[in-house]
């Protein structure tokens, strides 16, 4: 369903994660792999496949939520990396994947894809990334 700027989250993403509300800018999305913390960020900007396609104000905006999610993430998980992509091999939708990695995780230090099958998210470990994650999404709210 479009948003009232013509937004419309790709089916893909729609289906493989779960929402974890919206910031200024993007639609956050956890994916639905409990294997690693793994949080999504899709500006809903309608028609956008690349960062530098963004007005000069987003892109800003972008790199600041996107930072602020990531030291969030890495304090929270206290991982070993934080792996950032925006492929779009597969989603042509711009999103950017936020997947913190922890030495000897099942896929280190090789990428994630394609490694294991994902291991949904049961209610209880969803309800508590979701509490976990809280403080960050009200700060990329403002």
């Amino acid at each position: 369903m479009a948003n009232t700027n013509g937004f419309c989250l790709h089916p893909r993403l729609a289906a493989d994660t779960l929402s974890l509300g919206q910031s200024r800018l993007c639609e956050l999305r956890l994916m639905n792999d409990s294997t690693w913390p793994w949080v999504i960020l899709v500006p809903m900007r309608d028609g956008i496949r690349e960062i530098y396609q963004l007005e000069e104000t987003d892109q800003q905006r972008l790199l600041w939520e996107s930072s602020e999610l990531s030291r969030a993430m890495m304090a929270l998980f206290a991982g070993d990396k934080m792996n950032l992509a925006a492929l779009g091999n597969m989603v042509p939708q711009l999103h950017l994947h936020h997947i913190v990695r922890f030495e000897g995780d099942p896929a280190w230090p090789a990428p994630v894809w394609g490694k294991q099958a994902p291991v949904a998210y049961g209610e209880a470990a969803l309800a508590r990334v979701r509490e976990q994650l809280a403080p960050v999404l009200a700060k990329l709210e403002r």
